[in-house]
């Protein structure tokens, strides 16, 4: 019987994942990530992922102690996914522009990856022991800081209030995303827009304050 079919074995902790390890966590990972999008967090269970992926429980057990673990590695895939993307499209611009491409990039990461969407929703709402969600002081914090910076540079007025805005914003954003859970229709691009133009209405410099 191979290792991963043992019913007593699991990863040893510290020990380097094989090749073959590394496919098989990758696989239960995804295969995890659609069924909580489609079942939810209680619908999903450690024998529905097992027959997802085509392996015993057993199997499933020796990479991940729990459901929860599957579900928290799971989330940890999405979210990394989600940073690198939004990260790239911020990391390229300065200033007002920054905050722009932020909540674009993330309205549009959320449309084309409805999947990952759920996934985040689903994880946070269960009691899973996630704890970096989308509420944590540190998204708040990032988002602070880059308003912060287009107030530097010019682009917004200086009194705005970087942690006010920055909530506000996140707020907004996750408005934007939640109501299209509820309504597929909704276009999530024209809204995105609309706080974008909205921001600059609002937090815009004059050209007595640059």
């Amino acid at each position: 019987m191979p290792p991963e079919e043992a019913m007593s074995a699991q990863v040893p902790v510290g020990r380097p994942l094989t090749i073959t390890e590394q496919a098989r966590r990758a696989q239960l990972i995804g295969v995890t990530i659609d069924l909580v999008a489609e079942h939810g967090y209680p619908g999903t269970s450690l024998a529905r992922i097992a027959e997802a992926a085509g392996i015993s429980k057993a199997a499933v057990l020796y990479h991940f102690p729990s459901k929860d673990a599957v579900v928290r590695a799971a989330y940890g895939s999405v979210l990394e996914s989600l940073t690198a993307y939004v990260g790239a499209e911020v990391g390229a611009r300065s200033g007002a522009a920054a905050i722009e491409a932020y909540i674009r990039s993330l309205v549009a990461y959320t449309r084309h990856h409805p999947a990952h969407t759920r996934m985040i929703v689903e994880a946070i709402a269960g009691e899973t022991g996630v704890d970096d969600t989308p509420h944590a002081a540190s998204r708040r914090d990032s988002v602070a800081g880059l308003i912060d910076a287009a107030r530097a540079s010019g682009d917004y007025r200086p009194d705005v209030d970087p942690r006010a805005t920055a909530v506000i914003v996140n707020g907004a954003v996750d408005a934007i995303v939640a109501e299209s859970l509820t309504d597929p229709g909704f276009d999530t691009a024209h809204a995105a827009e609309e706080l974008v133009t909205m921001l600059r209405r609002a937090l815009g410099a004059t050209d007595g304050e640059r």
